[in-house]
């Protein structure tokens, strides 16, 4: 697939003239989630279901009266294993009591930082100091600590919930990576805990797709001696039933998808549809977003068309016309338009219509505005890269920054992603969202750094402007390598942005908790896609492997 080879009818006066090369792989997927899922889920299955669900409805209930070692790691199973979505009014009455009477000087590594990272990954802002018992007269942590793998893991994993100034939260991160990376290293650690710990080394629970994380969990745990049949069983069959219920919406996505004819029309664009709804899911998967999910594929395939277009294609005297026509919205300027440019506009007026038409009905058409509105911030931002790329010109990293902190589409898929979502997402909260706040700002900043990092090759060879590393680079005189090493603690600096926003700053007091969990997960899909490359780009084993434990392999049932 060539981008120098555009259908004959695309061919308009400007063609002839200099334009960028990518030669985008095929999509992989072919047709296989087109067809709705064959599998009919039988009464009897759906019955044991919900007869499970009260049953672990009555654990948790029961907990409150058990061990306080007992009540957190029944929580922190069930949300590991990914059903914690059906008890969150229970689980929280159980979190509240923990922060509000439970917490001993006594108490374990493991229990202290099982304890630490549940109440923070729900909100609750508890003090790093209470990990200050666990140093010795030096300041350091304990080398008595080593032998504790259990308690090294956990105090590995509520690290990742600092913010700045945690400094005892940094040394526990190094103290932890370091004994973990020992202990794994020399095979001293029993499975299942030794499978554990490697995943936790890759990918910590704070930074995973939730889905993905409890598909992981569920295997590990079922090797687990220990574990509670219920809860196994329940998670495995709750696994199954939502998976028939994301591949029917993405069946519906698909067919949606195959009339936009990309690979005749655009072919020069990524095909990348399944890739999409797979991120959407990382974004919710549970049921009552479903409406939410599709809104959102949806409008990453267009980002993702549309980024191509300004990228992989378009002439700059051509992008100012889709720009143009973007700013516009409007039906009557699709003449002004080369031929190729009509495949993707129309499509894109039609796809915001369908959900202004939604929204009316729902007296909430407000919410279509905004997200236009970033939608044509965006397309702005990606004209500005398209001129800097034809000029040659490279800015200040606070030049680069300023553009790219919307360029790279995050703010507006967080807008975008509230849209299908219950009446608890306010005008006002849209109106929040859409001024760019600290929380989405800095989710942009993971997003375009690590981008950056693991693209940025690819990108000047298919001919884009400078990217974070260029201009890093250029700015302080530095190597390729430390330009990487700076950005990338840039990244970790914006991760504890979001953490501050999600457990101490103010809107974590007025911004409904499902709202800023939408802007952690558009963060985590990121971080996922870009953690090893760019694997929505250049869909490798990792995406492939997610999309096919995700949507494909059902859990056998034990």
């Amino acid at each position: 697939m060539s981008s120098s080879k555009l259908p004959s009818s695309t061919h308009g006066s400007m063609s002839n003239q200099k334009r960028p090369s990518a030669n985008f792989h095929p999509n992989i997927w072919g047709d296989i989630f087109l067809s709705s899922p064959s599998t009919n889920v039988d009464a009897t299955t759906k019955l044991q279901h919900e007869e499970l669900k009260e049953e672990v409805r009555r654990m948790i209930k029961v907990v409150m009266d058990d061990e306080l070692f007992y009540r957190l790691r029944l929580i922190d199973t069930i949300k590991r294993l990914g059903v914690s979505y059906h008890f969150e009014r229970e689980i929280e009455e159980v979190l509240l009591n923990l922060y509000e009477h439970d917490y001993e000087d006594g108490q374990t590594l493991e229990t202290t930082s099982l304890q630490f990272r549940l109440l923070r990954e729900n909100g609750f802002g508890v003090p790093c100091e209470w990990f200050n018992k666990f140093k010795d007269d030096e300041g350091n942590f304990n080398m008595s600590l080593t032998s504790d793998v259990k308690g090294l893991l956990e105090l590995y994993e509520a690290s990742h919930l600092r913010v700045h100034g945690e400094d005892i939260l940094e040394e526990a991160l190094g103290f932890t990576t370091t004994h973990l990376g020992l202990a794994k290293a020399a095979g001293t650690i029993e499975y299942p805990l030794s499978a554990l710990v490697s995943r936790a080394l890759y990918q910590p629970i704070h930074k995973g797709l939730p889905r993905l994380e409890a598909r992981r969990f569920i295997s590990i745990y079922r090797d687990d001696a220990s574990h509670n049949k219920t809860l196994l069983k329940f998670a495995e069959l709750d696994f199954n039933l939502l998976q028939i219920s994301h591949k029917e919406e993405l069946s519906k996505i698909s067919r949606w998808g195959k009339s936009l004819d990309l690979p005749i029309k655009l072919p020069f664009v990524r095909d990348r549809l399944v890739e999409a709804y797979f991120c959407a899911l990382g974004v919710y998967f549970e049921p009552q977003y479903s409406f939410a999910r599709e809104i959102l594929a949806k409008t990453m395939v267009m980002t993702s068309i549309m980024d191509d277009i300004y990228d992989a294609y378009g002439t700059l005297e051509e992008l100012q016309l889709l720009t143009n026509a973007i700013q516009r919205w409007n039906v009557n300027y699709i003449d002004q338009l080369p031929e190729y440019m009509k495949s993707f506009y129309m499509p894109l007026l039609d796809l915001f219509g369908e959900k202004e038409q939604i929204m009316v009905k729902q007296g909430k058409s407000y919410r279509v505005k905004y997200a236009k509105d970033t939608f044509k911030q965006l397309c702005e931002c990606y004209f500005v890269e398209a001129k800097w790329y034809n000029e040659n010109f490279v800015p200040t990293m606070e030049e680069y920054m300023r553009n790219a902190v919307l360029s790279v589409g995050y703010m507006m898929l967080a807008v975008t992603s509230f849209i299908g979502m219950g009446d608890f997402v306010t005008l006002e909260i849209f109106n929040w969202a859409s001024k760019n706040p600290k929380i989405t700002n800095a989710s942009s900043v993971v997003g375009r750094l690590m981008n950056d990092v693991t693209s940025h090759k690819f990108e000047q060879e298919k001919g884009h402007c400078a990217s974070a590393v260029e201009c890093y680079m250029r700015e302080h005189a530095v190597s390729e390598e430390e330009a990487c090493t700076e950005l990338k603690k840039q990244v970790e600096n914006a991760w504890k942005d979001i953490n501050q926003e999600m457990i101490f700053s103010e809107i974590s007091k007025v911004v409904p908790r499902p709202v800023l969990t939408r802007v952690l997960n558009v963060t985590r899909s990121i971080n996922f896609i870009y953690k090893i490359g760019d694997e929505y780009t250049h869909v490798g084993k990792n995406t492939k492997d997610g999309i096919t434990v995700l949507l494909i392999d059902p859990i056998s049932v034990s």
